[in-house]
């Protein structure tokens, strides 16, 4: 017990003694911990590009559909012209729709997850009768639940003017 203690201050007045030749403290290692809050990767994008106003996108929703199904564009449309007139861009948070204008702010949410983001309608489509909403692949791949899946059910929400 007695060679224990006294091999521990040795070693703590060597460590003093080299620390006050550099004239620095020892340096211990202190665990960091982390944040347990997960924040989500739309929001932290959108606020980093300034692309799109988060802001303007967030407000009051009012709900148009629920229970509808869902799919994403294919890679061979991206750079093609949409019907708004602008490129598209399977990088961008932008969907397709029927009935609903260019420009409108639309809430889509996977009903099976929760998980939900803020798309433009930039075009129409799609053009399969069983579906309501075309989203770019970024924001397909944002909220589904299965990245190998194809289609989701969401619910869809329009920003109330």
């Amino acid at each position: 017990m007695k060679r224990s203690i006294t091999l521990f201050f040795l070693l703590a007045v060597i460590t003093f003694a080299s620390a006050q030749k550099n004239n620095s403290a020892p340096k211990l290692k202190v665990p960091v911990q982390k944040d347990s809050i997960k924040k989500s990767k739309t929001i932290i994008e959108i606020q980093e590009k300034k692309t799109d106003s988060l802001i303007n996108s967030l407000g009051i929703y009012k709900p148009y559909k629920k229970e509808a199904h869902a799919s994403y564009y294919a890679d061979k449309f991206t750079g093609r012209k949409t019907s708004s007139g602008s490129r598209f861009d399977n990088n961008k948070y932008t969907a397709a729709h029927k009935k609903l204008a260019f420009g409108t702010k639309v809430k889509v949410t996977n009903e099976r997850n929760g998980k939900w983001v803020i798309v433009e309608i930039t075009d129409r489509g799609p053009f399969v009768k069983a579906r309501e909403i075309d989203l770019s692949k970024r924001a397909f791949m944002d909220i589904v639940a299965n990245k190998g899946s194809g289609s989701m059910q969401v619910t869809i929400e329009v920003l109330a003017d």
